[in-house]
């Protein structure tokens, strides 16, 4: 399929909505974290920010990373939810938070993700590290690969835990506005928040209980996430993410003082954000927006949709008139897989792209055989001819 657009559809609302504004405010409330940051997910746009680049430890927040490299490395093939993990003498060995892992104690790869995501098990973290990568270094070295990928300017990993090195040294470092960064990569992974919001559970057969270190999953509305994360030289963070009505926040505090001005720290944040915007529904999910032909398809034509609601996250006191822009080829090839993306949706207001989304087929188009792909070229050319 060629990069060359043949096929645009504007979709211009004619009805005056309410649109997006940038926040230039750093904070318009009294912050005693060191460094915070409010993030609007869909567009990335920033509504408070406090020295949201300055490098300081994160802590278990660190463990964002190593939940982001297992998602992707599941998504890959590479491991599988159901993996049997054998826990290192290295890993066992891993102090703070932690789920007391015994020397060749087995346990799976959703079952160490439910320890990192809950209760920020060190041990978990060390032992999942090493099975992704083969050794704690070779993951480290990728924690490092993958950040550097995403920007993250002002992060450095050293280890998988968060804890402070042996023996003193530099510890993890990163940003308030790294970390925003990473949670919205993450958050392409939904399936995280199973883990990361989930107020109680256990392991071992509900032998080992566990309560998620965030308090904010239980008594905020809307919280299913991310990861706290506490040291005497990191002090009290948290990334935490929030939906209400089709809004989603995340938010950002570092080195608070004490974890509840953390929790209300984080809490002001998602009040101010939800009280500025609203989300906007603009296409329905499986809504066809278009055809196009199936070269060498066992249907002449396939319909596109998109996977999801398209919705746009407006800004409440600024008026505009979103516009969706729809473009895709004017053939594919098959064999398609229903879902494979063959477009590209987008949401602009007043000129800039807001959101981006794949076109995908609805249905699945298999290859056909070659007598009956000669059947469709010599109608093509018949057609062509007469015409």
């Amino acid at each position: 399929m060629g990069k060359k657009v043949t096929s645009v559809v504007i979709l211009s609302f004619l009805l005056c909505v309410l649109g997006v504004g940038m926040v230039h405010a750093a904070h318009p409330f009294t912050i005693q974290s060191q460094s915070a940051l409010l993030m609007e997910m869909s567009s990335g746009e920033i509504l408070v920010d406090k020295d949201s680049e300055k490098p300081l430890p994160p802590a278990s927040v660190t463990k964002m990373m190593v939940m982001l490299l297992a998602m992707e490395a599941l998504e890959s093939g590479k491991i599988s939810l159901n993996d049997t993990v054998i826990a290192s003498p290295e890993a066992c060995r891993m102090g703070g938070s932690q789920i007391w892992l015994e020397p060749g104690e087995e346990m799976t790869v959703a079952d160490l993700l439910k320890a990192i995501g809950i209760v920020s098990a060190n041990d978990a973290s060390y032992a999942l590290a090493e099975y992704i990568s083969g050794s704690h270094e070779e993951f480290v070295q990728l924690m490092n690969k993958r950040a550097q990928e995403l920007g993250l300017k002002n992060t450095l990993y050293v280890n998988a835990t968060g804890l402070q090195p042996d023996g003193g040294g530099q510890g993890n470092l990163t940003s308030a506005y790294d970390q925003a960064i990473l949670a919205r990569e993450l958050l392409k992974y939904p399936a995280v928040l199973q883990w990361t919001g989930q107020w109680i559970d256990s392991l071992r057969g509900g032998e080992s209980f566990l309560r998620n270190t965030n308090n904010l999953v239980r008594f905020y509305e809307g919280c299913d996430g991310l990861k706290t994360g506490y040291t005497s030289e990191a002090g009290y963070c948290l990334v935490a993410t929030a939906q209400r009505n089709g809004v989603r926040l995340i938010a950002v505090v570092m080195k608070a003082p004490t974890s509840t001005v953390r929790n209300s720290e984080i809490t002001k944040l998602f009040n101010y954000g939800f009280s500025q915007y609203k989300a906007l529904k603009l296409v329905n999910s499986g809504q066809i927006l278009g055809s196009t032909t199936a070269v060498k398809g066992t249907v002449k034509e396939v319909n596109l949709i998109l996977p999801q609601d398209l919705t746009v996250v407006l800004k409440k006191d600024v008026q505009s008139k979103p516009e969706v822009q729809i473009s895709y080829p004017p053939k594919v090839r098959a064999p398609l897989p229903q879902g494979t993306p063959v477009g590209e949706v987008l949401v602009l207001v007043d000129g800039e792209v807001k959101v981006k989304m794949d076109l995908v087929t609805a249905t699945e188009v298999n290859e056909c055989g070659f007598f009956r792909f000669f059947f469709q070229t010599a109608q093509n050319l018949i057609r062509g001819f007469f015409q």
